[in-house]
């Protein structure tokens, strides 16, 4: 056995150090955001609301205004909650209630998900490449909302 104590004491500095790194990397990135567009958590948001959309086309018609509304209707809901909450930036309780209401609709969009599996109009593979990505969208949004000091607006920056 090597080192013991002083190894663990090096990795833990040199995981303080890499978590710094990465919190003054992702705040330069938030500093350079100017558009909700720009923002990765929006982006994979629209690319499953449109793949959603493609894939819906394909439900039966006595689908059209239950799963195929509802379905196409959250995912699309997550984006616009998005923009709505980074033009909240400046009142930070609206923004994380908005960043809510989009990480709310995401959880909808996958129980959605699910139903198609169930009912047969979309296979696994599809859902769980969906599912997973809205993991990863909600995971996104969590971290935006318990950190809305790191998206505020502060002075003139809109």
């Amino acid at each position: 056995m090597t080192g013991g104590r002083g190894d663990t004491e090096t990795r833990r500095e040199g995981d303080l150090d890499m978590e710094k790194k990465r919190r003054e990397n992702l705040q330069r990135q938030k500093t350079n955001i100017r558009h909700f567009r720009e923002l990765e958590v929006y982006q994979l948001a629209m690319d499953s609301a449109m793949h959603i959309f493609e894939v819906s086309k394909g439900f039966p018609r006595e689908e059209k205004y239950s799963l195929t509304d509802q379905i196409r209707r959250s995912s699309r809901s997550v984006c616009a909650n998005i923009a709505e909450a980074w033009r909240k930036r400046r009142y930070p309780n609206a923004f994380v209630s908005k960043l809510s209401d989009a990480d709310s609709e995401a959880a909808e969009t996958q129980v959605w998900l699910e139903f198609t599996l169930k009912c047969g109009y979309l296979n696994q593979t599809v859902v769980e490449e969906l599912d997973k990505t809205y993991d990863f969208i909600m995971g996104k949004l969590v971290n935006m909302l318990t950190r809305p000091d790191q998206w505020a607006i502060t002075g003139g920056r809109d």
